[in-house]
Protein backbone atom coordinates (compact mmCIF):
# COMPACT_ATOMS: atom_id res chain seq x y z
CA UNK A 1 0.00 0.00 0.00
CA UNK A 2 2.87 2.48 0.69
CA UNK A 3 4.61 1.75 -2.83
CA UNK A 4 1.34 2.48 -4.06
CA UNK A 5 0.92 6.01 -1.97
CA UNK A 6 4.38 6.71 -3.12
CA UNK A 7 3.70 5.78 -6.83
CA UNK A 8 0.32 7.68 -6.67
CA UNK A 9 2.05 10.70 -5.33
CA UNK A 10 5.10 10.66 -7.82
CA UNK A 11 2.42 10.67 -10.31
CA UNK A 12 0.20 13.57 -9.30
CA UNK A 13 3.74 15.74 -9.01
CA UNK A 14 5.02 15.21 -12.26
CA UNK A 15 1.52 16.34 -14.10
CA UNK A 16 1.73 19.16 -12.15
CA UNK A 17 5.18 20.12 -13.44
CA UNK A 18 3.68 19.58 -16.96
CA UNK A 19 1.17 21.77 -16.44
CA UNK A 20 3.29 24.63 -14.72
CA UNK A 21 5.87 24.45 -17.44
CA UNK A 22 3.26 25.57 -20.45
CA UNK A 23 4.40 29.23 -19.64
CA UNK A 24 2.68 32.49 -19.61
CA UNK A 25 -0.53 33.04 -21.25
CA UNK A 26 -0.96 35.77 -24.25
CA UNK A 27 -4.36 37.72 -23.08
CA UNK A 28 -2.71 40.66 -25.39
CA UNK A 29 -5.92 40.47 -28.06
CA UNK A 30 -8.11 40.86 -25.30
CA UNK A 31 -6.08 43.99 -23.36
CA UNK A 32 -8.71 46.80 -24.82
CA UNK A 33 -11.43 45.01 -23.15
CA UNK A 34 -9.89 44.36 -19.83
CA UNK A 35 -11.60 46.59 -17.48
CA UNK A 36 -15.44 48.36 -16.51
CA UNK A 37 -17.42 49.12 -19.41
CA UNK A 38 -21.07 50.57 -18.71
CA UNK A 39 -23.85 51.17 -21.79
CA UNK A 40 -27.02 50.70 -23.18
CA UNK A 41 -28.34 48.56 -25.99
CA UNK A 42 -31.53 47.59 -27.66
CA UNK A 43 -32.76 44.04 -29.21
CA UNK A 44 -35.51 41.58 -28.97
CA UNK A 45 -35.65 41.64 -25.04
CA UNK A 46 -36.12 45.35 -25.05
CA UNK A 47 -34.50 48.55 -24.11
CA UNK A 48 -31.47 47.47 -21.58
CA UNK A 49 -28.61 49.24 -19.58
CA UNK A 50 -26.16 48.09 -17.71
CA UNK A 51 -22.32 46.68 -17.28
CA UNK A 52 -19.98 44.25 -17.61
CA UNK A 53 -16.20 43.86 -16.78
CA UNK A 54 -13.31 41.64 -17.90
CA UNK A 55 -10.93 40.28 -14.93
CA UNK A 56 -7.75 38.12 -14.93
CA UNK A 57 -8.53 35.43 -12.39
CA UNK A 58 -6.17 32.47 -11.10
CA UNK A 59 -2.99 33.96 -11.43
CA UNK A 60 -3.70 35.38 -14.76
CA UNK A 61 -4.60 31.91 -16.21
CA UNK A 62 -7.99 32.97 -17.10
CA UNK A 63 -10.07 35.85 -18.25
CA UNK A 64 -13.36 36.12 -16.55
CA UNK A 65 -16.20 38.04 -17.92
CA UNK A 66 -19.04 39.20 -15.81
CA UNK A 67 -22.63 41.14 -17.27
CA UNK A 68 -25.46 42.55 -15.60
CA UNK A 69 -28.18 44.32 -17.62
CA UNK A 70 -31.46 45.54 -16.19
CA UNK A 71 -34.34 45.83 -18.62
CA UNK A 72 -37.50 48.42 -17.52
CA UNK A 73 -41.38 46.73 -17.59
CA UNK A 74 -42.81 47.36 -21.16
CA UNK A 75 -46.76 47.06 -22.13
CA UNK A 76 -45.46 43.74 -23.18
CA UNK A 77 -43.40 42.20 -20.20
CA UNK A 78 -42.11 43.27 -16.77
CA UNK A 79 -39.31 44.46 -15.54
CA UNK A 80 -36.53 41.74 -15.13
CA UNK A 81 -32.70 41.49 -15.30
CA UNK A 82 -30.13 39.42 -16.69
CA UNK A 83 -26.95 37.83 -15.53
CA UNK A 84 -24.27 36.42 -16.96
CA UNK A 85 -20.59 34.59 -15.83
CA UNK A 86 -17.92 33.40 -18.89
CA UNK A 87 -14.78 32.27 -18.06
CA UNK A 88 -12.23 32.06 -20.86
CA UNK A 89 -9.39 30.12 -21.16
CA UNK A 90 -6.24 29.17 -23.29
CA UNK A 91 -5.99 25.60 -25.06
CA UNK A 92 -3.58 23.29 -24.67
CA UNK A 93 -0.74 25.55 -25.84
CA UNK A 94 -1.80 28.38 -23.85
CA UNK A 95 -3.50 30.40 -26.57
CA UNK A 96 -6.84 32.03 -25.59
CA UNK A 97 -9.39 29.83 -27.67
CA UNK A 98 -12.09 28.84 -25.64
CA UNK A 99 -14.94 30.37 -23.52
CA UNK A 100 -17.73 28.49 -21.77
CA UNK A 101 -20.82 31.15 -20.38
CA UNK A 102 -23.34 30.43 -17.50
CA UNK A 103 -26.85 33.01 -17.51
CA UNK A 104 -29.85 33.15 -14.86
CA UNK A 105 -31.97 31.99 -17.52
CA UNK A 106 -30.08 28.61 -17.13
CA UNK A 107 -27.92 28.73 -20.34
CA UNK A 108 -24.82 27.32 -21.24
CA UNK A 109 -22.83 28.39 -23.83
CA UNK A 110 -19.55 26.73 -24.99
CA UNK A 111 -17.69 28.99 -27.32
CA UNK A 112 -14.53 28.90 -30.08
CA UNK A 113 -12.93 32.10 -30.19
CA UNK A 114 -11.85 34.43 -33.18
CA UNK A 115 -9.91 37.48 -33.57
CA UNK A 116 -9.42 40.44 -35.55
CA UNK A 117 -7.57 43.69 -35.45
CA UNK A 118 -10.42 45.49 -33.99
CA UNK A 119 -12.66 42.59 -32.77
CA UNK A 120 -13.11 39.29 -30.54
CA UNK A 121 -15.62 37.07 -31.44
CA UNK A 122 -17.08 34.16 -29.68
CA UNK A 123 -19.13 31.58 -31.78
CA UNK A 124 -20.78 28.06 -30.44
CA UNK A 125 -20.75 25.54 -32.42
CA UNK A 126 -23.42 24.34 -34.95
CA UNK A 127 -25.95 21.78 -33.35
CA UNK A 128 -29.49 20.08 -35.07
CA UNK A 129 -30.53 20.65 -31.90
CA UNK A 130 -29.85 24.01 -30.76
CA UNK A 131 -29.77 27.81 -31.62
CA UNK A 132 -26.12 28.77 -32.58
CA UNK A 133 -24.85 31.88 -30.68
CA UNK A 134 -22.72 34.94 -31.66
CA UNK A 135 -20.95 37.34 -29.06
CA UNK A 136 -18.99 40.02 -30.36
CA UNK A 137 -17.11 42.91 -29.23
CA UNK A 138 -15.29 45.35 -31.67
CA UNK A 139 -13.78 48.58 -30.86
CA UNK A 140 -15.33 51.64 -31.83
CA UNK A 141 -12.05 53.69 -30.32
CA UNK A 142 -9.72 53.43 -26.77
CA UNK A 143 -13.07 53.63 -25.07
CA UNK A 144 -15.98 52.43 -26.88
CA UNK A 145 -16.97 49.48 -27.69
CA UNK A 146 -19.71 47.79 -30.28
CA UNK A 147 -21.95 44.71 -28.93
CA UNK A 148 -23.57 42.14 -30.58
CA UNK A 149 -25.08 39.06 -29.61
CA UNK A 150 -26.53 36.95 -32.43
CA UNK A 151 -28.92 33.56 -33.29
CA UNK A 152 -28.75 30.83 -35.79
CA UNK A 153 -31.56 28.57 -35.99
CA UNK A 154 -30.33 24.87 -36.13
CA UNK A 155 -31.81 24.17 -39.29
CA UNK A 156 -29.96 27.47 -40.81
CA UNK A 157 -26.77 27.79 -38.77
CA UNK A 158 -24.64 30.35 -40.81
CA UNK A 159 -27.73 32.46 -40.93
CA UNK A 160 -27.00 34.59 -37.88
CA UNK A 161 -29.85 36.99 -37.03
CA UNK A 162 -29.38 40.05 -34.39
CA UNK A 163 -30.63 39.27 -30.81
CA UNK A 164 -29.01 42.07 -29.15
CA UNK A 165 -26.88 45.45 -29.84
CA UNK A 166 -25.57 47.78 -27.58
CA UNK A 167 -22.26 50.44 -27.34
CA UNK A 168 -20.09 50.29 -23.70
CA UNK A 169 -17.98 53.05 -22.37
CA UNK A 170 -14.77 52.13 -20.53
CA UNK A 171 -14.92 53.37 -17.44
Amino acid sequence: MKKFNVILIGLLLSMSQVGMSQGTIDWSKFQNLIGHWVGEGNGQPGQGTGGFSFQADLGGNILVRKSHTEFPATSAKAAFTHDDLMVIYPDFNGVPSKAIYWDNERHTIEYALTFTDKSVVFTSAASQYMPRFRLSYEMIDATTINTKFEMANPGSPEEFKMYLEGKSKKL
